[in-house]
């Protein structure tokens, strides 16, 4: 029996993957999925907490409750410490990353028998950008829920390199790879030599020639289309009465933050955006946040404005509609817009790309092979910045919400055999 599993607890989906004699494969997490939105759902009328699919549409059915989303990326940061309102309880959020890890641990116990006690666990390059302390405290923090969540025996492994061991498997010959992990909230790259003799080795720690990461992802890319193409329709930079001043932007990056809307919903909150609509020279624009936010619909919008980024992957305009029990305003998007609205995030990520070359010591011509993963990497843009910085490699397009679930459940299988 595999009691040993590896974990791919992503910001937008997480996924499962467990290695036995048959070799690695994704396990079905709910209703046959191998990967899940990355959410919570906790209900005000049966008081129940529910996960994944599920959770994701109670929330879009308008049941009454709270919706979590992007947990992730509270990790690390001063929002970890804080508590979040529930209906009558207040919630760590510790105990909402333990909730999330306990589902994925007791639906992967319903495929192999029993829930596993051993996990490898992926981690980003970085929790947290330029902070060492906090990204310790970072992975810290998700040990101690993976431990509340039954889990005995706990390692970490960089997406990125689990990522390549997944890749690895795939070659015939020795090759140097750049493996780009865009998920979605971090980049992580790795710059790994892999052949089908090396990967027997239970080491392989001389294999890794570089890594290295960036907190930006698809959430972010949401963010900055949301704040470029609607926010401004809610009243972002809309000016007030007062000489000089405009509605407070703080509404509108929260508005556009997955892991912050819940906070807008305080009644201390609404009565001041309330206030703000008294002073407002376009009032028309504040009622729209304001019913937002009365509504709780700012999952749901957000959830519009990231249908929109998945939809310009494959067509060069998208039209985004918000009904009038939402905000009552329809624009459309070109995917040169989105590339725009993006292209500060694009261009730290095709940096971050040179400093894990340089790490290596080599140049671009001398990678083979760039292996994509990571929701992120569907996105035209995403790809052509990887492909302009390594113009020689082959790109090779993995799983992309699976590949570093199956990279972790092979190193899980070497780790805890």
């Amino acid at each position: 029996m595999t009691l040993a599993c590896g974990i791919d607890f992503g910001t937008s989906n997480s996924s499962v993957g467990v290695c036995d004699a048959d070799g690695p494969r994704l396990l079905p997490i709910q209703r046959g999925a191998t990967s899940v939105p990355t959410a919570l759902f906790f209900s005000f009328d049966d008081n129940s907490t529910t996960f994944g699919h599920e959770a994701l549409e109670r929330y879009f059915v308008r049941e009454p409750g709270r919706y979590l989303r992007a947990i992730k990326s509270v990790l690390g940061t001063k929002l970890f410490e804080e508590t979040t309102q529930t209906r009558h309880k207040r919630h760590s959020f510790g105990e909402i990353i333990a909730a999330f890890l306990r589902f994925m641990r007791s639906a992967a116990g319903q495929n192999l028998g029993a829930p596993p006690t051993s996990v490898v666990l992926g981690r980003p390059a970085f929790f947290v950008d330029d902070d060492p302390r906090a990204d310790a405290a970072a992975e810290r923090q998700l040990e101690a829920a993976a431990r509340v969540a039954g889990f005995e025996r706990i390692a970490f492994q960089f997406e990125p390199i689990a990522a390549a061991l997944d890749y690895e498997q795939s070659v015939n010959a020795e090759e140097v790879a750049l493996v780009a992990d865009i998920g979605g909230g971090t980049s992580d790259f790795s710059v790994v030599r892999v052949s089908p003799e090396r990967a027997r080795s239970s080491d392989r720690r001389q294999d890794i020639l570089g890594f290295t990461g960036v907190h930006i992802g698809g959430t972010d890319f949401d963010r900055q289309l949301g704040l470029a193409r609607v926010m401004p329709a809610l009243g972002l930079r809309s000016p007030l009465r007062r000489k000089g001043l405009d509605a407070p932007s703080w509404y509108f990056f929260d508005l556009a933050t997955w892991h912050r809307i819940g906070f807008l919903y305080d009644p201390k909150v609404l009565t001041e955006v309330r206030g703000v609509l008294r002073e407002a020279q376009e009032p028309e624009k504040i009622e729209r946040l304001l019913r937002v936010l009365e509504q709780r619909k700012g999952h749901e919008l957000l959830a519009a404005v990231e249908a929109a980024k998945i939809e310009l992957s494959h067509a060069d305009r998208a039209t985004l509609d918000l009904d009038n029990s939402m905000a009552d305003i329809s624009v459309e998007i070109s995917r040169a817009e989105l590339e725009t609205a993006v292209a500060d995030s694009l261009q730290r990520i095709r940096s971050r790309i040179g400093d894990v070359l340089r790490m290596a010591g080599l140049t671009p011509d001398q990678v083979s092979a760039a292996f994509l993963t990571g929701g992120a990497t569907r996105m035209p843009s995403v790809r052509n910045c990887i492909a302009a910085a390594v113009p020689t490699a082959r790109l090779i397009e993995g799983d992309a919400l699976g590949s570093v679930a199956t990279g972790l459940a092979l190193d899980a299988a070497k780790r805890f055999a």
